[in-house]
């Protein structure tokens, strides 16, 4: 069967699990088609299905119609579609639209809000890897470096943990990783004045707004980074 794609992304947005996987699962089953593209029907399915779906959340979320348990269900929902596709996607070395080191700050040991932002971004194509809480500047780093990532995410949930934000920054800075990696920052005592302030590359008031925020900024750095080559 052809797959409907909007049926898809509303499965997701209702969390309802067996829908979407039913609808995943047919439309790989198309694949016993020689004619088909496998890899091609597998990313429609994740741009058109999952990902169109989780769009539709982040905007419900921004719009304050959804909260955070409606957010976890479908981002659930999304992931468990997701490991039918991860082999096909995998196997091709499709890129990931950007990857991403995010974590909560020395000193705060808060998680909640950098883990649903970790899901919103891999519903959205992101490599991601959360390095937890209490994280030094030392720890994004050295992950930074192994994953090879160009954006990082600083959570602060405490006002005397904000300023290790800013400390994080400069480390970053200092060791070379700021001229291939963009900075944002969120927590909830944070601010757009802060983030101005210590640096940082962008500012997302919540989950549902950093991926909107974390697709400018590395489609800014690959410019960036592209006009740099072009000039070199």
């Amino acid at each position: 069967m052809t797959i409907e794609f909007e049926t898809l992304a509303q499965a997701i947005v209702d969390g309802d699990a067996d829908t979407a996987l039913a609808l995943v699962q047919d439309g790989l089953g198309d694949q016993k088609n020689p004619d088909l593209d496998e890899l091609a029907n597998a990313k429609e399915i994740l741009n058109k299905g999952l990902i169109g779906g989780m769009d539709i959340i982040s905007e419900l979320w921004i719009q304050e119609k959804i909260f955070i348990p409606e957010v976890l269900i479908s981002a659930k929902v999304m992931h468990g579609c997701m490991d039918h596709l991860r082999p096909i996607l995998e196997a091709s070395n499709e890129p990931p639209r950007g990857i991403c080191v995010i974590g909560t700050v020395k000193g705060d040991l808060h998680d909640i809000g950098q883990n649903i932002v970790g899901m919103m971004l891999k519903g959205n194509g992101f490599e991601v890897h959360n390095i937890g809480p209490n994280s030094s500047p030392e720890k994004f780093a050295d992950k930074v470096r192994e994953t090879g990532a160009n954006l990082i995410g600083l959570s602060a949930l405490l006002t005397t943990t904000m300023p290790m934000q800013r400390e994080s920054i400069k480390y970053f800075e200092e060791e070379g990783l700021l001229e291939t990696a963009a900075v944002m920052v969120g927590g909830a005592p944070v601010t757009a004045d802060w983030a101005e302030k210590i640096d940082s590359d962008g500012y997302a008031p919540d989950a549902a707004t950093t991926v909107g925020l974390a697709k400018q900024l590395v489609d800014d750095l690959a410019e960036e980074l592209g006009q740099v080559a072009a000039t070199n």
